[in-house]
């Protein structure tokens, strides 16, 4: 069963007094359940735009992506952020967090969004950063944790709601590579664990090397990649 499905998704942005620039070109993509899928490619290739249309931050100019059984073109913004509330976990590579928020805040977020009770929305978050090896990091200041351990709130947060689908924007860019390899093995470990779905944009083929397809990403255009 798949549970992202894109065809001839396309995204342009006008400049003003030139051609627009199509940053996602006819792409077609399939995810099914339970699979880890690595979208490869340098800055500019239209990774991370393709990852925005996935989440629903933006929409196609052509094309249908269906998520979760979802038209997201069909979708108002506000039930595009209901849908990512309660089924779809973001990891960002610049790890997203609220500096004013002490960790375990930070990982509840989405669920005081979406008005899960206090008690059950600091144990569940609790439990999150258990998963990722921060359990006792809930009452610290996210500026007294090291880059390391803000990806793993990062990755807490984006468990928390239970999510289906995961979106990780290369989500060891800012990582050294000890880092970033501990943080890369407690997400796919996770999603395998929950038999959730991830979609990893990154340029780092170690990292896409670790995905179930691989895809490779360039001028806008999606091809079946070659793991590393």
């Amino acid at each position: 069963m798949s549970v992202i499905t894109c065809r001839g998704v396309t995204r342009r942005y006008a400049q003003p007094g030139m051609p627009p620039v199509t940053a996602v070109a006819g792409v077609d993509l399939t995810v099914e359940a339970g699979t880890i899928v690595a979208i490869e490619g340098p800055s500019g290739s239209g990774k991370t735009t393709l990852l925005g249309l996935l989440a629903g931050l933006e929409v196609p100019d052509e094309g249908v992506i269906d998520v979760l059984g979802h038209d997201l073109a069909r979708l108002s913004g506000a039930e595009r952020a209901r849908l990512r509330q309660a089924r779809i976990g973001i990891v960002f590579q610049s790890f997203g967090l609220i500096a004013s928020l002490r960790a375990g805040e930070n990982v509840s977020l989405p669920l005081a969004l979406a008005r899960v009770a206090p008690r059950e929305r600091d144990d569940r978050a609790k439990a999150a950063l258990e998963e990722v090896g921060l359990e006792s990091a809930f009452g610290t200041r996210i500026d007294e944790l090291s880059g390391g351990e803000r990806q793993r709130v990062g990755v807490a947060r984006a468990l928390v709601i239970d999510p289906i689908v995961i979106l990780a924007d290369e989500p060891t860019g800012s990582l050294d590579e000890a880092n970033a390899s501990g943080v890369l093995a407690l997400l796919t470990d996770a999603v395998r664990r929950r038999g959730a779905s991830l979609v990893l944009v990154t340029h780092d083929p170690a990292s896409a090397a670790r995905a179930d397809r691989h895809y490779m990403m360039r001028d806008g255009r999606l091809s079946i990649g070659v793991p590393a």
